[in-house]
């Protein structure tokens, strides 16, 4: 037996829910927690500026799946199969009949899954959503040019960079800033 991670099918919007299910019935033993190791639902870490405000909200970026690391025996795996598949919002493993045994996703997906999730907090990616684009006025707020106002010539949302062109000593100079350091003027 070796611990995996297997995706749960479940219905839209009760992903929380049923997280929250398998941990109360791993919690009164109705579950075997040598057999169900751990639950996750798919969340990532979301930062917005809107109105130069930053805001950090978590958002579920694979709706109607649930994460769950399976330590699956090879005999014995239906009766827990069938007791994940019976809790109610729950449609099935990903995959599979409900005859045939599930199948693990491989581990370079989990390990993307669970990076993007933050469980790996070394390599964590943060996304932010921004709302600028060429041609807006920003004031940079952090950094060497803080205080500093100009309006953006380049916007690259791959790095989430921005190439704002600010006055410095009477020319011109383009300057790489991150959305994060800039506010909307």
């Amino acid at each position: 037996m070796a611990k995996s991670w297997y995706m749960l099918q479940v219905f839209v919007g009760h992903e929380a829910k049923i997280e929250r299910t398998v941990r109360t019935l791993l919690e009164r033993k109705e579950l075997d927690s040598a057999v169900v190791t751990d639950v996750k639902v798919p969340v990532e870490e979301i930062i917005e500026i809107k109105d130069g405000k930053k805001k950090t909200k978590h958002e579920n970026f694979m709706p109607g799946y649930l994460m769950v690391e399976l330590d699956l025996p090879e005999i014995g795996w239906k009766d827990t199969c069938t007791a994940l598949r019976r809790i109610q919002g729950v449609t099935g493993f990903v995959g599979t009949d409900p005859n045939v045994r599930p199948r693990a996703i491989s581990a370079a997906e989990a390990k993307n899954l669970l990076q993007k999730i933050g469980v790996l907090k070394s390599e964590k990616t943060v996304k932010i959503k921004q709302s600028y684009s060429i041609g807006d006025i920003v004031k940079i707020t952090d950094g060497p040019f803080a205080s500093f106002s100009g309006n953006i010539e380049e916007v690259n949302d791959e790095k989430d960079k921005l190439r704002v062109n600010v006055q410095i000593f009477g020319r011109a100079t383009p300057v790489e800033v991150s959305v994060l350091q800039v506010e909307r003027v």
